[in-house]
């Protein structure tokens, strides 16, 4: 099976837990990604995603330039080893039930893996 490091991203964009939630929209979209980490003094805390804007903020009618991130951030952060493969990646992400994955080595952030990347590995495969 293919490795993840052969899969991931490894230019993984991050922001402060104290930015706020339209500071988040404005750099996923300039850096056109789908999620974010959520890094605080060099210490990975969480990952705020595309559909965390619409649940939390526009669904529920937030201000996003009055909302800080740590407000809506997912953690603790779910990740996997970049020792394991797509699959494992998949069957993680399915339990889950999230889009990113965040794959790491020594237990250190090295890449982001999205539901999208493992959809063109799995149909490029057949």
């Amino acid at each position: 099976m293919t490795p993840l490091s052969l899969l991931m991203h490894r230019d993984i964009e991050s922001i402060s837990p104290r930015a706020s939630v339209r500071e988040a929209a404005e750099k996923m979209r300039t850096k056109k990604v789908g999620a974010l980490l959520v890094r605080e003094w060099g210490k990975d805390v969480g990952v705020i995603s595309e559909s965390d804007f619409v649940r939390k903020i526009i669904a529920l009618g937030k201000d996003p330039n009055a909302t800080q991130v740590v407000e809506i951030m997912n953690y603790p952060l779910i990740s996997i080893d970049i020792d394991q493969n797509a699959q494992d990646a998949n069957d993680l992400m399915a339990e889950k039930r999230i889009r990113h994955l965040f794959v790491t080595q020594k237990g250190e952030v090295v890449g982001i893996l999205s539901v999208r990347d493992l959809v063109l590995f799995f149909k490029n495969r057949l």
